[in-house]
């Protein structure tokens, strides 16, 4: 089974570059993707927000990060 990852002219343009420089379409293609990788770094994952506070009407705090849903009820 032939699993396709790009059109066949790239294909065919991108082996014949790896053949012209000496190197198999494997490494061709992994330094390629080396090098993408370090000029580009992926941007830094955000932090996630904490959750919220619910302040109910009888002046009790709701923290949320253990929630309880008993805490509700008194």
């Amino acid at each position: 089974m032939r699993t396709t990852i790009m059109p066949d002219a790239l294909f065919r343009q991108t082996k014949s570059i790896a053949a012209a420089r000496g190197l198999t379409l494997k490494q061709f293609i992994i330094n390629a993707v080396e090098c993408e990788a370090r000029t580009n770094p992926a941007p830094a994952r955000k932090r996630r927000s904490p959750f919220p506070i619910v302040h109910l009407k009888h002046k009790k705090v709701l923290g949320l990060g253990n929630f309880d849903f008993d805490d509700l009820l008194t």
